[in-house]
């Protein structure tokens, strides 16, 4: 399959069916995204700005062309995933950088997996550096900006009433499967999928479904060859070339079918 070409201006889409403009509602606005309400009360639109951070928000920059890439990368890798079954918010991508979206109830939880021992676990913990982690480690953290974000475990996710020992254990379920999926179709475009950061929410039936973005934001990939760092470690290590990396990923994950079917003028 022929690999797409991301250009440095940006991608422009055609047929929008989904009018964005000043009248919708902003519904939520995180450090990268903002969530806007639509006609329909159980769907929202999902916008991807060129915002970046790091260390808890205290590195910041905007990256031109960031967001698009990240709407990219997440629809294919969510269309990915519901191929194979996995429930997810994303409806579609009604523009680069803007996804239609099932509207999700969110449980303040991260979700960590990791296949390899290395970042922040490397500073809590005495694993060996590039350790490989057969099974993977699944980790919960609160995702709340006062506490910093703290890691949990289930005894304490389930006395704040963040959720169910039911829906821990569905999540944990789901983000092994999402895992296995995920480093399967990576592996076949060069890319180690090495740790990555989920977040989930309820829908309006209560089911458990996998929301937010999956990207070189949330994710730690390698290459497969090389190990080099294709993701937002980039930015934190200061690199001069962080824009360039988030399009190489891009140009390995997403192909023309995918921009033709998005009608998006590569």
């Amino acid at each position: 399959m022929k690999k797409a070409k991301i250009k440095n201006n940006y991608f422009k889409s055609q047929n929008v069916d989904v009018n964005m403009n000043d009248s919708k509602k902003l519904i939520y606005a995180g450090k990268a995204k903002d969530v806007y309400e639509t006609e329909k009360e159980d769907e929202v639109i999902v916008t991807f700005r060129d915002d970046i951070t790091a260390g808890d928000g205290d590195k910041k920059d905007n990256l031109k062309g960031k967001g698009e890439c990240n709407s990219l990368i997440s629809s294919k890798l969510f269309e990915v995933l519901e191929e194979k079954d996995i429930k997810t918010q994303y409806i579609k991508l009604i523009e680069n950088g803007s996804m239609l979206s099932k509207k999700l109830d969110m449980l303040p939880l991260e979700v960590i997996a990791r296949n390899i021992a290395t970042g922040s676990l490397l500073k809590k913990f005495p694993f060996k550096e590039n350790q490989k982690l057969d099974p993977p480690i699944i980790q919960m953290d609160y995702k709340n900006d006062e506490y910093h974000d703290p890691m949990l475990n289930d005894e304490i996710t389930k006395a704040l009433g963040l959720a169910t020992q039911e829906e821990l254990d569905e999540i944990k379920e789901i983000t092994l499967k999402i895992n296995e999926v995920l480093s399967k179709f990576l592996k076949e475009k060069e890319i180690l999928l090495v740790d990555f950061k989920l977040e989930f929410g309820k829908d309006s039936q209560g089911n458990i479904v996998l929301g937010d973005e999956i990207s070189p934001d949330t994710c730690r990939y390698w290459d497969i060859h090389t190990l080099k760092t294709l993701d937002k470690d980039s930015f934190r290590q200061s690199q001069d070339n962080v824009m360039d990396i988030y399009k190489q990923v891009c140009n390995m994950i997403v192909d023309e079918n995918d921009l033709k079917k998005w009608n998006i003028n590569n």
